[in-house]
């Protein structure tokens, strides 16, 4: 039977038609069965957000297809995607037939994608319907937390984010078109930008996050289910894991993380990652400023068979090109001195010809 941990303090068995957690050696056979996936961090250069990514007044094929094609150019065969429960609240059957179109275009592509469920990052209170023009001057200044901190904070709605995960799941539960579902993003993220932090955020998610675990394992995914870690400098110590972190680790099926961080310390975090025996994915990397480079850790990946997946792809309305600290300060230039994310410039072309290189020559895929 297994068994889901509620806060770190208190385990209850999961729900009688729960698959169980795949053991460590499910887990690496089927990681043994993948080629090594390499991607990205995936928005629609045209779309600000994962909202006006999916919604149907937005939703843009063509563009997915271009991007995704330049994608399979490079070597890549996964794209991490955010979706969001006001998308199914608003249009559940419309949101999954465009998840479907989406996953057709990047078959084409050879591209199976890593799906997000919810995330705890940036702008805490998410509208539905048209989002607002970027800030300019400042980092992904349009992206929204879901579910939100009122929905968050809601416990008699939780039910209806259940019910999100389980439908969605459930629809692709059996799909190979998908890789994996990573069930939050950076769930114990107070939220970062400017805005006002959500009060009792970390113990909120602490309940939610098992019951989102237990509701994706439910519907009996052929996919692994996973969370990563992205803060803190022990990783493979129990005891130093907060609450939050501590579910994610019992939970996930594959291991995943996070890291900004020069090659030394991404060294250090993935073996503490890989010390659970368990196929490890890195769902964020690269940031040049930081430095996290491509030359600095995509080596390192391949060598330790780590799947890679860095923060951006093709530079628009994200407007991720700029730091962190342009929250602080609005970059008032258009090309900051070095790029921060973003592999492509607009038109397809790479940022870093000698990246682009790198890419292909490492994933043994790709085009010249």
């Amino acid at each position: 039977m297994t068994f889901l941990a509620i806060a770190g303090t208190l385990a209850v068995p999961a729900a009688a038609d729960a698959r169980d957690l795949w053991t460590k050696q499910a887990a690496n056979t089927w990681y043994a069965r993948q080629a090594w996936p390499v991607g990205a961090n995936y928005v629609p250069a045209n779309a600000i957000n994962q909202l006006e990514m999916w919604q149907a007044e937005t939703f843009d094929p063509a563009v997915i297809d271009k991007e995704l094609g330049w994608a399979e150019g490079l070597g890549m065969n996964t794209m991490r995607v955010f979706v969001h429960n006001l998308l199914w609240e608003a249009d559940p059957e419309g949101l999954k037939r465009r998840m479907d179109a989406f996953l057709k275009i990047a078959a084409r592509h050879h591209i199976r994608p890593v799906f997000v469920l919810f995330d705890s990052c940036w702008d805490p209170n998410p509208v539905a319907g048209p989002q607002h023009p970027p800030i300019p001057g400042v980092h992904n200044s349009g992206w929204v937390q879901g579910p939100g901190a009122a929905r968050l904070a809601d416990r008699q709605g939780h039910p209806k984010l259940i019910a999100y995960v389980k439908d969605i799941v459930g629809r692709f539960a059996k799909d190979d078109r998908v890789l994996a579902w990573d069930v939050w993003n950076e769930p114990n993220n107070e939220g970062g930008g400017n805005y006002v932090p959500t009060p009792d955020k970390k113990a909120l998610v602490a309940e939610l996050i098992a019951q989102v675990f237990q509701a994706a394992r439910a519907t009996d995914p052929v996919q692994p289910l996973t969370s990563g870690l992205w803060t803190g400098e022990h990783w493979d110590e129990a005891a130093t894991l907060d609450p939050v972190e501590r579910i994610q680790v019992e939970n996930s099926d594959v291991m995943s993380f996070h890291d900004y961080s020069w090659p030394e310390k991404f060294a250090a975090r993935a073996r503490q990652m890989q010390s659970y025996g368990r196929p490890v994915f890195c769902t964020e990397y690269m940031a040049r400023g930081a430095g996290s480079t491509f030359d600095g850790s995509l080596p390192i990946g391949k060598q330790g068979k780590i799947a890679m997946i860095n923060w951006g792809f093709v530079d628009g309305k994200s407007q991720t090109r700029l730091p962190w600290d342009s929250w602080k300060k609005p970059y008032t230039f258009d090309e900051p001195p070095v790029w921060f994310h973003e592999v492509l410039r607009s038109d397809g072309t790479p940022y870093r010809a000698a990246e682009a290189t790198q890419l292909r020559t490492l994933t043994g895929r790709g085009q010249k």
